[in-house]
């Protein structure tokens, strides 16, 4: 598999995508007025301690609090997991091994922190919808090859490291060379790394750490002790690897960067870095800025004619699968088979491309033999494990509904590049115009005997307005010899469709 990075930079926003065999799979997206803020290092104070919710709420200088659970603030944890499950695992393809130490027995919040302690916390999750940030104080520093957790004495290997002979070498060289006290994860990267890269790597994690306590020791809460890297030297940390063929960017300054980080960290890795001098837009011509708009789009259309219907909430997302144009060649089971297995690739595909996290339900097409289901199952799971985000997934029910969850600490691609329409606050729709003008006679009958003067003036929508005086015109007409009023309808351009006002003239 050839992947390829294609960075488009600018003054106000930084694009990254990441291709592989030429389809975009993965975008982040960073803007210079509202940069992420995960993995920041704050030194924060506590404002409140809920023994309720065995948790705490600390001031990190932003406008709300951000929140820490217990789990998240006991030191005394031992499961390096559980430590990590809201951070790295996620943003940069850790994942740990199946049997990680046993966890420490929590201590009650009210024993672990007080209110107004200061302590050192680093954000584990962003804000999402209506949730605030949550912070941890297990501290992970990541870098090439290793990840390095102060708080935990452990050294782990990243799972995507299958060979046992690797995996054991990698364990052996960290183990014999980590100071005493400190944790250690070695990265998926670090596959194949010689001891000089991971101790090369350990020293200059180590030295990050004491930068960072003199800083958090000079500094006063709330305030930001180390923000994490920009966007272009987080990707190039976290997704350049063997398969990387090639970089691509139409920033000098980026392209500067780039350079600079692999002949420091990745001189081995044959990634040729090319400067793109074209006139088109880089994103036009490799075909990203299609894709992103198809990101976007409620309705995917499968190949075949069948297609798929996306729909996000704050709870859940529901994937709905439809047979569409594709008529099938053979009998209704075929076509409901192979539509299956095509949206099966196509929904794995799209919840990594969008970024959608928290609880997923896809509703297949009712498929009755039991072989069928399983076909569109594990396809739907080897499609998943191109995903470097963690997902859980539960076979498919009877009603052909599949239950899974993926593991999310930012925004998806959809809620971060849009928001919600002005006219139907978010929900899809808007009332019809039926629907409108008979709220107009309704409410012009519980005002009536308020208006002074024998004439009301309706203003609406022109497309409402035009409604009532064609289509709604007996009911008008009726409404006015019924109140003894005359009514006057008006067009007003600046209305939405369901706005309307009703007033004497």
């Amino acid at each position: 598999m050839s992947n390829e990075l294609v960075i488009n930079g600018s003054h106000q926003e930084t694009r990254v995508a990441l291709l592989e065999d030429g389809t975009v799979v993965e975008i982040y997206i960073e803007r210079q007025r509202d940069r992420s803020i995960l993995g920041n290092l704050y030194r924060g104070r506590v404002v409140n301690v809920l023994p309720g919710m065995q948790a705490a709420f600390v001031d990190i200088g932003m406008d709300r609090a951000a929140f820490l659970y217990v789990a998240d603030a006991d030191t005394r944890v031992r499961d390096y997991q559980h430590i990590m499950e809201d951070g790295w695992e996620e943003r940069n393809g850790l994942e740990f091994e199946s049997t990680p130490p046993r966890v420490a027995e929590h201590r009650p919040i009210e024993e672990v922190i007080r209110e107004g302690q200061e302590l050192l916390v680093q954000v584990s999750r962003e804000p999402l919808g209506t949730k605030g940030t949550r912070v941890t104080a297990h501290v992970t520093l990541p870098g090439r090859h290793l990840v390095l957790m102060p708080t935990v004495n452990h050294v782990g290997v990243s799972r995507r490291i299958i060979d046992p002979e690797e995996r054991h070498r990698l364990r052996e060289t960290v183990l014999k060379m980590k100071p005493p006290g400190l944790g250690f994860i070695a990265r998926t990267a670090s596959e194949g790394a010689d001891g000089a890269d991971l101790e090369h790597d350990m020293d200059l994690l180590i030295r990050m750490w004491e930068n960072t306590q003199r800083r958090y020791q000079g500094a006063r809460a709330p305030s930001l002790i180390q923000g994490d890297l920009s966007i272009v030297l987080r990707a190039l940390r976290d997704l350049l690897t063997v398969d990387m063929s090639r970089i691509v960017t139409d920033s000098q300054e980026a392209h500067e960067q780039i350079t600079q980080f692999v002949q420091t960290y990745t001189p081995r890795l044959h990634c040729q870095v090319d400067f793109y001098k074209g006139r088109a837009p880089i994103f036009d011509v490799h075909g990203i800025e299609n894709e992103l708009d198809r990101a976007l789009k409620r309705k995917v259309w499968l190949k075949s004619g069948g297609y798929i219907i996306i729909e996000m909430t704050e709870a859940l997302t529901a994937v709905d699968v439809n047979t569409g144009k594709f008529v099938g060649k053979r009998n209704l089971e075929d076509t409901i088979l192979k539509t299956n297995l095509e949206a099966a690739r196509e929904i794995a595909y799209q919840i990594r491309l969008r970024d959608i996290g928290g609880i997923i339900i896809i509703d297949f097409i009712d498929m009755e033999k039991e072989s069928d289901r399983e076909m569109v199952f594990h396809t739907l799971g080897l499609a998943l494990k191109k995903d470097r985000v963690k997902s859980t997934i539960l076979k498919i029910s009877e009603l052909g509904l599949v239950e899974m969850t993926r593991k999310r600490t930012r925004e998806s691609l959809s809620r971060f590049l849009g928001e919600p329409c002005s006219c139907c606050d978010g929900l899809g729709y808007v009332k019809s115009r039926t629907t409108v003008c008979h709220e107009i006679f309704r409410q012009i009958e519980r005002v009536s005997s308020d208006i002074g003067g024998d004439t009301i003036l309706v203003d609406a929508h022109p497309e409402v307005a035009e409604f009532l005086c064609d289509e709604e015109r007996t009911n008008i007409e009726s409404l006015e010899k019924r109140l003894k009023k005359r009514i006057v309808v008006q067009g007003k351009d600046r209305f939405q469709q369901e706005q309307f006002e009703i007033v004497a003239l």
